[in-house]
C-alpha cells in the first residue's frame, strides 16, 4: 500500500482504473485498499495544493512557534485543540526543540495576523511565548514545486 499512498499524495485525482494500471492490481482491489485506508484513518481527506500567491497575492501566511506549559491531565493535546479551533489556523503541530507547538495561520494582511497572535494565541494561559515568521515565498509544498516561473528555453544555445 506504500506505492498507493505515494500515488495518491502526488495526485489524489487519479481514478481507480488509472491506479489499478499503475499498481498492477484490479480496480476492485484498489477501491478496497483505499476504503481500508480511509476507515483506518490513514487517509484523512483529499485536498488541492494551491499556489496561494497566484490565487491571492495579498494573502499572508505565518508560521508561529509557541512555547507552552503542558497541562497536567492532557499534556499538549488540550492546548492544541484550543488553537486548532480558530478559523485562521491552517495547521497545529507538536514539535521538538526550543518551541513546543508550530501553528500555521493565514490572514488578509500582516496586521490581521499580528492581532490574531496578540489577542488569541498569546492570551491562552498555557502559552509562555510566541515567535512569528511570515512566509515570503513558497517553492515547494507537499512535495510539489510551485512559485517558479516557466522559462522559455527556445532561445538558449547550449554547448
Amino acid at each position: 500500500m506504500d506505492k498507493l499512498i505515494e500515488l495518491l499524495k502526488t495526485n489524489a485525482r487519479l481514478s481507480d482504473p488509472e491506479l489499478a494500471v499503475m499498481l498492477g492490481r484490479s480496480e476492485e482491489q484498489v477501491a478496497k485498499d483505499i476504503r481500508e485506508l480511509e476507515e483506518r484513518g490513514v487517509i484523512r481527506g483529499y485536498s488541492a495544493i494551491v499556489d496561494e500567491a497566484a490565487y491571492d497575492p495579498d494573502l499572508v501566511t505565518a508560521l508561529i512557534e509557541l512555547k507552552v506549559t503542558p497541562q497536567s491531565q492532557s499534556g499538549y493535546d488540550e492546548i492544541a485543540a484550543t488553537i486548532a479551533a480558530f478559523e485562521q489556523v491552517e495547521s497545529v503541530r507538536l514539535m521538538s526543540g526550543a518551541y513546543d507547538i508550530l501553528v500555521s495561520v493565514t490572514g488578509s494582511n500582516i496586521r490581521e495576523v499580528s492581532r490574531f497572535v496578540a489577542e488569541n494565541l498569546a492570551a491562552i494561559d498555557a502559552v509562555q511565548s510566541t515567535t512569528t515568521h511570515f512566509l515570503l515565498k513558497s517553492y515547494k509544498v507537499n512535495g510539489l514545486t510551485i512559485g517558479f516561473e516557466d522559462k522559455d528555453e527556445r532561445g538558449w544555445i547550449t554547448p
